[in-house]
């Protein structure tokens, strides 16, 4: 297979990674606090090791899959009249006790479990300023949260929600549609904004992410196509040079 052959299938590789990228945004435009990503590529140069670059010689430029970027801006504002239905507004992240350790996220959709503490729809704990999960008393009749996160069970506080930030946000690694997990230290917010009976909806334009899945659709079969024509050129190219012996 010739260069030309090699960097058409980096192009493809490429083009089905950011197929898969697209395809989880759309899949997620309605789950709550779900950020879009989108594929970062660059140029790969390949060069002749041990020699001179030879007359008319060109680099090789390969597609390279660098990275995915996350787009963590806030999706659009969701009322639902439910009391533990919470939406951060600005930047920060709810923080949830897991089976692997301590989580992030912006879903704010959460419940009283059966042994009464407050948690996610994956059912992990929701943890409070002091890193304890919050529970509510069994004969609470109703549950208020003020903006800054403190939350009180029929007028006495129970707790407060812990609401942490991080220097970079994109370092921050996505476990399924709605949690996180991140290697730097956690800094708690001291005045998050939070709002009662809403929750944060996707930040993915459906529309938008459908159009640009379908323009990279095309751009894969053209990658495609190409590949299989260098293919059949050099099949042909071999078939004539066999029967010319």
């Amino acid at each position: 297979m010739e260069n030309a052959s090699y960097i058409a299938l980096s192009r493809l590789i490429a083009q089905q990674r950011a197929l898969d990228v697209r395809a989880s945004n759309i899949a997620n435009a309605t789950t709550p606090g779900f950020k879009a990503e989108s594929v970062v590529f660059s140029d790969y140069l390949v060069q002749q090791k041990g020699t001179a670059t030879p007359m008319g010689g060109r680099a090789v430029q390969m597609v390279q899959d660098r990275a995915t970027w996350r787009d963590y801006s806030e999706g659009q504002l969701l009322k639902t009249g439910n009391p533990l239905d919470l939406a951060l507004q600005g930047t920060g992240f709810f923080a949830v006790d897991t089976d692997r350790g301590v989580r992030y996220t912006r879903s704010g959709r959460f419940s009283i479990s059966a042994a009464g503490n407050i948690v996610d729809m994956n059912g992990n704990a929701l943890q409070g300023t002091d890193g304890k999960p919050i529970n509510v008393p069994p004969e609470s009749a109703s549950l208020t949260v003020d903006a800054d996160g403190g939350i009180s069970s029929d007028g006495a506080p129970i707790g407060k929600f812990r609401v942490v930030q991080f220097d970079d946000s994109q370092t921050m690694q996505a476990e399924g549609s709605s949690l996180f997990s991140s290697k730097q230290p956690a800094r708690d917010v001291a005045q998050p904004e939070i709002m009662q009976g809403s929750v944060e909806g996707a930040n993915v334009q459906a529309i938008t992410e459908v159009t640009r899945m379908m323009a990279e659709m095309r751009e894969f079969e053209f990658a495609s196509q190409f590949v299989d024509g260098e293919a059949q050129r050099e099949q042909s190219a071999i078939d004539r040079i066999g029967h010319k012996g």
